[in-house]
């Protein structure tokens, strides 16, 4: 299954727990069984709750894309007409930043996350982040259900 009509902010909040500004992505362009793409301009947003003295480190890529996984979660687990198992962060791998801050990215961030393997909470996602043709950064992260 293929869905490309755009899912924004409104009902990305209602597949993770992520609320307010904390919900860092702004629309799914498109996705399907196996990954997202979604697209943000919050890098550029003064009022980012990541921003610490005007600034948005590059490290906070990971969360961007962790937050891409999620969505993906919850949009996997509807699409059979469940909910997302809650799940949490339990390791970043070959992390790799191309840049230093992402405020400085005046294009919107074009966020895609790959599930490797796994099911549910328990799953492997490979993510990389693109402003335009530049890469911005790139990881793996593994999702684990909440005991």
């Amino acid at each position: 299954m293929l869905d490309e009509v755009p899912i924004t902010k409104a009902e990305i909040r209602t597949l993770i727990p992520h609320s307010g500004l904390m919900c860092l992505l702004d629309e799914v362009r498109q996705w399907d069984d196996r990954s997202i793409v979604c697209i943000t301009n919050t890098h550029r947003d003064p009022a980012n709750p990541l921003r610490r003295d005007g600034r948005l480190s590059a490290l906070h890529a990971f969360e961007y894309g962790a937050q891409a996984a999620a969505v993906h979660g919850g949009l996997r687990a509807r699409s059979v007409g469940t909910t997302a198992a809650p799940g949490y962060l339990a390791a970043l791998r070959d992390g790799r930043l191309h840049v230093a801050r992402l405020d400085h990215i005046h294009l919107s961030l074009r966020v895609r996350a790959t599930r490797l393997f796994g099911d549910r909470a328990n799953t492997v996602y490979e993510w990389l982040i693109s402003a335009a043709s530049v890469l911005v950064a790139e990881g793996r992260i593994i999702i684990v259900e909440r005991a």
